[in-house]
């Protein structure tokens, strides 16, 4: 689960590069507008009382930069492969 530590900890690390570039600034936006929508009365986010996917499982303790990166590598995959699957979900984040 993502806590509110986690993304001030990641904009933290954002704002420290010495040469920030188009993906930096990309994660920076991201990030605080998960901070914008994370609960601060809650430590942590939770999105059902489901039992977590596999992919929550696993990145649930993981550093959010890591993940982050990650999830952009695996974005520019998908643009390649699926590009109408890729701007659908590009939507969807959008509008979150």
């Amino acid at each position: 689960m993502i806590t509110r530590k986690d993304l001030l900890e990641a904009i933290e690390k954002c704002q420290g590069q010495k040469n920030p570039n188009a993906n930096t600034c990309i994660k920076l936006a991201a990030y605080y507008t998960i901070l914008d929508h994370t609960p601060e009365d809650k430590p942590d986010y939770s999105y059902s009382s489901e039992p977590p996917s596999e992919f929550m499982s696993i990145v649930r303790n993981r550093d959010l930069g890591e993940v982050m990166l990650l999830m952009d590598d695996l974005m520019e995959e998908l643009q390649a492969v699926d590009p109408k699957l890729y701007y659908k979900t590009m939507e969807r984040l959008s509008k979150s």
